[in-house]
């Protein structure tokens, strides 16, 4: 589905990278941006963009310009603190909740990937910061057999670099001590929360629920179902670009009822 009139009118400037006129220009930006928007959606290889879009290389070659300038996490920080304060909340968030996940590695990822023991898989780890609304503050990407104290740390930091000023700091899994100190630094405080040692049936824990249903709104972009992505700085910058892509439907919304 084309992004509607509403979304663009929030989007474009975002995505404005030289002049309207300028010679090298040969398609939209609103056409490359719908093709990305497909590509996200469907997770269909560049390759195979039907011919209704641009060029499949120009459109690769417009996101990773998109992604290296840092416009889609722009456009996540902004809508994130203004969607934030139209529910009465404070515009920077006060606690970051963190977790992990897994994705099966391709053809396209597999030099980069690992073997993750716990769910057995072989490929990349994605670990995600979030705010209480669920909305994304940081990513890091990692090899699944890296320790996830690691990117703990990375996450916690970059959380911290993305807005949180107060210190409640959820984590979903152990920390050690590393992360947990580096959390310190930037003024977070990780509090762990585990599941029980043993259990029966569903349990609810406590904040870490947002997290989990982040990575559910994830789950209805194909191209996040697994890892395809021969760099791991696209696979994070397409993460931003399926919020922005959340985001914008509740800009549109707020837009109407206005």
């Amino acid at each position: 589905m084309d992004v509607s009139d509403e979304e663009w009118y929030f989007a474009a400037p975002y995505l404005t990278l030289m002049n309207k006129d300028a010679p090298q220009r040969r398609y939209e930006r609103r056409e490359m941006f719908n093709a990305l928007r497909w590509i996200v959606r469907a997770g269909a290889p560049w390759r195979l963009l039907p011919n209704d879009f641009p060029p499949w290389e120009l459109v690769y070659q417009q996101t990773q310009r998109w992604i290296q300038a840092g416009c889609f996490e722009a456009m996540v920080s902004d809508f994130r603190s203004i969607l934030r304060v139209t529910q009465d909340r404070r515009g920077q968030p006060s606690a970051v909740i963190l977790d992990g996940r897994t994705l099966q590695s391709t053809c396209e990822s597999g030099a980069r990937a690992g073997y993750d023991g716990y769910t057995r898989k072989k490929g990349s780890k994605i670990h995600m910061a979030v705010d209480t609304l669920g909305q994304l503050l940081a990513v890091h990407v990692t090899p699944a057999n890296e320790q996830e104290r690691a990117g703990w740390r990375t996450g916690a930091s970059g959380a911290a670099g993305h807005g949180p000023d107060g210190q409640g700091g959820v984590c979903g899994s152990d920390t050690g001590e590393e992360p947990a100190q580096a959390a310190l630094d930037q003024g977070i405080e990780l509090l762990v929360i585990k599941l029980p040692e043993a259990k029966k049936g569903f349990v609810l824990l406590p904040r870490r629920w947002v997290v989990e249903r982040s990575f559910g709104w994830l789950n209805r972009f194909r191209r996040q179902t697994k890892d395809y992505e021969r760099l791991p700085e696209t696979l994070a910058g397409l993460l931003f670009v399926v919020f922005s892509v959340l985001m914008l439907v509740h800009f549109a919304a707020l837009n109407k009822s206005a």
